[in-house]
């Protein structure tokens, strides 16, 4: 899957970013355990996921503290 950006992760409702969020981490688990083992062809991926993870940890907790400062 490509990586997102910000703009269009904003577009996606907070159950769509935790579910996001978990697959990216599962894939980040994934990829860990096959760098360990095998070796990664491309290790450059182990970087993207966790800066996609970081992204979405970002927006989720903006959209977070933007709903609680409307209501």
């Amino acid at each position: 899957m490509p990586t997102m950006k910000a703009n269009e992760i904003r577009d996606l409702s907070e159950a769509e970013i935790r579910q996001r969020i978990a697959e990216e981490q599962r894939d980040l688990t994934d990829l860990r355990f096959r760098r360990s083992v095998t070796g990664l062809e491309n290790p450059i991926v182990l970087r993207e996921k966790r800066r996609e993870v970081a992204r979405l940890k970002t927006v989720l907790n903006q959209k977070k503290a933007s709903g609680e400062a409307e209501a």
